[in-house]
This record gives C-alpha cells, sequence and structure tokens, in this order.
C-alpha cells in the first residue's frame, strides 16, 4: 500500500477508536461487550453508580475504559482506588494485561506493578484505599473506586475536590453491602447527576441458572440478594 495512503488509513482508524471505544475494544482487544457494558464504555456521564452482581462484568468495562482514556486523551491521569492495594492491584492488571493485546502494545516510559506512564504522557496508578495515599493527586481525568461500597468514606470524601478543575469522571462500582457509607448513600439520594446502573446475576448470561439456583439455597436469601 502507498505510504501515503497507510497513514490516512491510520489515522482514520485512530478517529473511529477514539470516538467509539466499543468499536475499539471489539476491533482492537478482542472484547465483545455485553448490551450495558457498551452503553457505559459510550456513557458521556461523569458521575457513574455500578451496583453489579459478582462476575458481572464490571472491573473488565472499567478497564477497558480507563485504557481507552489513557490512550486517546493523552496527559490523562487515572486513579484507581480499592479498600485494598491488592484490589487496586487486580484492577490495574486487567487494564495492562489488554494493552498487552495490542498490536503494537503501546509504548510505556514507566510499567511496574503499581502504575504505568504511556509514551503520550498518561498515567495509571493503582492505589490503597487510605485517604492520605489519595491526597497527593489532583486533577486526574478518571478515578475508578471498585468496591466502593467497602471503601472508607474519608477515601470518596478525598477524591472529590480533586475532580473541581479537571472536571474528571468519577466511577464507584461495588456489590451492595446494606444500608450505609457513602455508595449506599449516593445511589438513594445522590440525585440526577448520577448515572445508574444496575445489574442482577440472572442478567449475566455468563452465569447458569443451575449455579444461582445453588447458591441461594447455599448462602440464603438475604446474602444471595447482596453479593
Amino acid at each position: 500500500m502507498n505510504p501515503f495512503l497507510a497513514d490516512i488509513r491510520a489515522g482514520l482508524q485512530w478517529e473511529l477508536h477514539r470516538a467509539d471505544p466499543v468499536r475499539w475494544a471489539k476491533e482492537a482487544l478482542g472484547f465483545s461487550p455485553d448490551g450495558w457494558q457498551a452503553d457505559l464504555l459510550r456513557s458521556p456521564e461523569k458521575r457513574i453508580l455500578l451496583n453489579c452482581c459478582r462476575q458481572s462484568g464490571k472491573s473488565t468495562t472499567a478497564a477497558v475504559l480507563s485504557l481507552h482514556t489513557a490512550l486517546y486523551r493523552p496527559g490523562s491521569l487515572i486513579l484507581m482506588v480499592s479498600p485494598s492495594l491488592r484490589q487496586s492491584l487486580e484492577l490495574f492488571r486487567k487494564l495492562s494485561a489488554f494493552a498487552d493485546r495490542l498490536d503494537p502494545s503501546p509504548p510505556r516510559t514507566e510499567d511496574n506493578k503499581l502504575s504505568a506512564v504511556f509514551e503520550n504522557r498518561s498515567r495509571v496508578v493503582a492505589l490503597p484505599g487510605h485517604e492520605s495515599t489519595i491526597r497527593g493527586y489532583s486533577a486526574p481525568s478518571l478515578v475508578v473506586e471498585d468496591e466502593a461500597s467497602r471503601c472508607e468514606d474519608e477515601i470518596y470524601f478525598a477524591v472529590r475536590p480533586m475532580l473541581a478543575v479537571s472536571s474528571g469522571r468519577l466511577i464507584l462500582m461495588s456489590t451492595p453491602r446494606g444500608c450505609r457509607g457513602h455508595f449506599h448513600k449516593e445511589w438513594t439520594e445522590g440525585g440526577a447527576s448520577w448515572k445508574r446502573v444496575s445489574i442482577t446475576a440472572d442478567q449475566v448470561s455468563r452465569i447458569s441458572r443451575d449455579f444461582l439456583e445453588q447458591e441461594r439455597a447455599s448462602l440464603g436469601d438475604w446474602m444471595y440478594q447482596q453479593e
């Protein structure tokens, strides 16, 4: 192919993938999202609550969205927060695994177990759930709080002000944990500023009905509904 035409084609593909994260996920990552995942990837909303069952794919979707933000918004800061560093690292590893699927894999000027800096100056950082570790960062493009119902409220209160200048996005995702904490409060009282997504296990095609019936019998109704 003519080099000039190849450059035009590559530029067009870059623009198409920048504009549509779902197309990018399918064509570049080989990831075909469920309907609700596609809706989330394309959503322009700045505040998103994911109240989703275990194994629904919420962490995978957040990792895909985080990587798309890092690659197509140069200079972005993406923070991944959860109750423990181990949990934050799991989310970060999913992002890294998706980055390694790309051909070519995007160059990284820094790459370790806790963070990655891409050649376009975007940075992804995994953080433990301690309020003191959050305050050192400012103006993130995206903050993902995993297991939000189990994160201390002080973490959430530390995150909110850092989004003021960047007008960054905030995603709280979790399974429920009773009627307490900032995740429950925002879900029930947060108003129209939040996009709310609720996915129960019977809506996930990858989870069999037989498994769910066994779990309900074993866990009991209350714990089954929560998980």
